[in-house]
């Protein structure tokens, strides 16, 4: 094993094996552990299977010096974490009955607060299940109903601990501080070594120039593994194209360098050097230089305005929208000249021109933008396809910035990352 400490990590629950739940706890523990010098090896994600998490326990053990789960801790039969992992642990299970009062207090609370009639024997039978605990396990009290574990391997064995949790995030995140002062965990923190991450994201540049950037680069200074960078980059749903970096603060030399080469070769494109948001930064930046914004939105019926309300305090550069989705509204609402629909149709640059002046004139603001489009999956043309928009801003100033976006994908996907185009504009006149 590395020197380092590596945790692994089983998530269970078919709900979310099946995406019909999106997995909140593997990213919030990676995150977390790397703040504390920790490495996060593998994340396993397993239905309500026991042999299947047997199978994930038994390879996590053999490549980590601890390991954790989240779910199947609830009083349903396909609840059976603690059960597999007291197994796996070579330790038998007892009924703590300290324990059953705390979860049996808790569920009486719970029925009074919802108005929920229980079920005496029913609801028995669960707080049961829950109290049931391996022999030798440090117990983390239960935010919901359902209590943590920490399970070290039994005398003879060899393997690490495993941390239980409970799938809800609320309640994972509740016992967390709990989980890492336990003995066990304890004893694998302490060989954490300092571990800095560094992002730096760029809009408008292809995974294939960066690639080929990173090659020049490698060539120039060596290996990027050699230097000690674990570098990761991914293209996200929003279009933007991550670079994550990962470093002994020994090997911050080397991260350096890397930085001076993609500010080199993308000064253009490179947006941010940090993990802030592009939301965060856009309402820093119109904050900022004192700019307001007013938006006529068509195709993306005021999901611009939406997403600039998102954040505390956007009334500080948010003035108002306009959804314009038809012709008529576009015409007696914003002042779109109707011989300017008939002539050019109001998916054209003219009428995104005449949306942002017409937004801003009226609401008074330092910036108005305009957005029409194609956003599917019917109503194309081949003149004007599906994926078609034309977005403009204009300034009091007399400035104007205009793009037309040919996009593909769904009419959500066509939709959003019209708006992120959008953001990335007002982001460069304001900053």
């Amino acid at each position: 094993m590395s020197s380092r400490a590596r945790v692994g990590m089983v998530v269970t629950g078919t709900e979310v094996l099946t995406g019909r739940v999106r997995d909140a706890n593997g990213p919030w523990v990676a995150d977390t552990l790397r703040a504390l010098g920790v490495e996060i090896g593998a994340v396993v994600v397993v239905g309500d299977r026991p042999d299947d998490l047997r199978s994930a326990l038994a390879w996590l053990s053999a490549e980590h010096d601890l390991v954790l789960t989240s779910g199947g801790l609830g009083p349903t039969a396909d609840d059976l974490t603690a059960a597999v992992v007291a197994e796996h642990q070579g330790r038998p299970t007892r009924l703590d009955e300290d324990l059953a009062q705390r979860v049996q207090a808790v569920f009486n609370r719970f029925a009074v607060a919802r108005g929920w009639r229980l079920d005496p024997e029913a609801t028995r039978a669960g707080v049961l299940k829950q109290a049931t605990v391996p022999d030798g396990a440090t117990v983390l009290a239960p935010v919901g109903t359902a209590p943590g574990l920490v399970v070290p391997v039994a005398e003879g064995r060899t393997g690490p601990p495993v941390v239980v949790l409970p799938g809800p995030p609320s309640e994972l995140r509740g016992m967390w501080d709990d989980a890492l002062t336990a003995a066990p965990v304890r004893a694998v923190l302490d060989r954490a070594r300092p571990l800095r991450q560094e992002t730096v994201r760029l809009f408008g540049t292809p995974e294939s120039e960066l690639a080929a950037s990173l090659r020049r680069h490698e060539t120039a200074y060596g290996s990027l593994d050699d230097a000690g960078l674990e570098v990761t980059t991914c293209l996200t749903e929003e279009g933007e194209l991550e670079i994550v970096t990962r470093f002994s603060p020994d090997d911050a030399a080397a991260y350096d360098d890397l930085l001076a080469t993609v500010r080199a070769d993308f000064a253009d494109t490179l947006f941010a050097e940090d993990a802030t948001t592009l939301d965060q930064r856009v309402a820093d930046a119109l904050r900022a230089a004192g700019a307001t914004v007013a938006t006529a939105e068509s195709c993306t019926a005021g999901m611009l305005a939406s997403r600039l309300a998102d954040l505390p305090g956007s009334s500080d550069y948010l003035v108002g929208g306009f959804v314009v989705y038809a012709n008529d509204v576009k015409r007696d609402q914003v002042g779109v000249p109707q011989e300017v629909l008939d002539e050019h149709g109001a998916v054209s640059p003219e009428v995104a021109r005449l949306l942002a002046d017409g937004a801003r004139t009226r609401l008074g603001t330092t910036y108005g933008v305009g957005i029409t489009g194609v956003a599917g999956p019917g109503g194309g043309s081949a003149e004007k396809p599906v994926g078609l928009v034309h977005v403009c801003v204009t300034t009091d100033d007399g400035r104007v910035v205009a793009e037309e976006l040919r996009l593909a994908g769904t009419r959500t996907r066509i939709r959003r990352r019209t708006v992120v185009a959008v953001l990335h504009h007002l982001l460069d006149l304001a900053g």
